[in-house]
């Protein structure tokens, strides 16, 4: 058996990528998304969910390339100056896990901005399904100890695998395409964390996947590596992680490396290929609301 969840993330972060979202479920194959709570545009958001009863809605855990949803105050050791002397969360993973690495993060800010965060999206009538974070961070042992903890006491019962089954993938697409081993030996290293986090999920009593496709191509993909990942897609429950949305003028404001791309995963995931490779290959499509059943 064969189960793929297909989440699209950064729900809220600009209407452009709102609008692709609710596309990509109402005419395309996305069964969940991760909610940003301190995203620009998260009432909107908020407001689109109303309207898809079936769509999954996670929170999607913001602790770099932004601002905390606590008054920077409570979570000093989550910040970081920038040039003009304000203080923001730190800009990308690679920061993050550096200094995460030298114990000058503590647990227990993360964990009460991740509990802020998930609290933020039930507080707007969200029935949250799962967390995942912004750029994997949950990745890092500890940073995901502290997600876990706030998922736990909030009452979510699912978290995403960030882990790539890489085995499956090495040779269906990456000898192609050179762009991509450098995110391979990243994501590659990452994975001694893998088994950890597999127990601490556990300990928590809490749900996940086998892992996730996606997060390897992320901001390459386009129809022939859909149809590689869907064709190498091994037995068991699944997740693909994607980044649809629309490349706007209101995207150039944001901190992100992903623009055109977006779009171009916009057009994969609402295709009729897309329906017809995953029936061709018999994957069942389910939310995480089917996986906390």
């Amino acid at each position: 058996m064969r189960r793929l969840i297909i989440n699209a993330d950064d729900f809220g972060l600009t209407e452009g990528i709102n609008r692709a979202i609710l596309e990509g479920h109402r005419r395309g194959v996305i069964t969940s998304t991760t909610l940003m709570a301190n995203g620009n545009r998260f009432p909107s958001a908020v407001r689109s969910a109303q309207s898809a009863p079936e769509l999954s809605i996670g929170c999607h855990v913001v602790l770099v390339d932004g601002e905390p949803l606590l008054p920077r105050q409570q979570v000093p050791t989550l910040l970081a100056e920038n040039s003009n002397g304000t203080a923001h969360l730190r800009n990308g993973f690679l920061e993050l896990a550096r200094d995460n690495f030298r114990q000058k993060i503590k647990p227990g800010e993360v964990e009460a901005e991740a509990t802020a965060q998930i609290r933020a999206l039930q507080s707007a009538g969200i029935t949250v399904s799962h967390v995942d974070t912004h750029k994997h961070a949950h990745m890092l042992p500890s940073i995901c100890t502290a997600v876990l903890r706030a998922a736990r006491v909030c009452g979510v019962k699912a978290v995403r695998n960030p882990f790539v089954p890489l085995k499956p993938l090495a040779f269906a697409h990456l000898l192609r395409r050179p762009k991509l081993w450098t995110r391979y030996t990243e994501v590659k290293v990452l994975r001694r964390y893998e088994a950890q986090f597999k127990e601490m999920v556990a300990s928590e009593g809490m749900m996940t996947t086998d892992g996730s496709f996606g997060v390897l191509v992320t901001g390459a993909l386009d129809e022939s590596l859909f149809e590689a990942i869907i064709g190498s897609i091994p037995e068991g429950t699944w997740e693909f992680v994607c980044h649809p949305g629309y490349n706007d003028a209101e995207l150039d404001g944001v901190r992100t490396r992903l623009r055109s791309s977006r779009e171009k995963e916009l057009a994969v995931l609402t295709s009729d290929r897309a329906h017809d490779l995953l029936k061709k290959h018999g994957i069942e499509l389910i939310s995480y609301h089917q996986l906390n059943a």
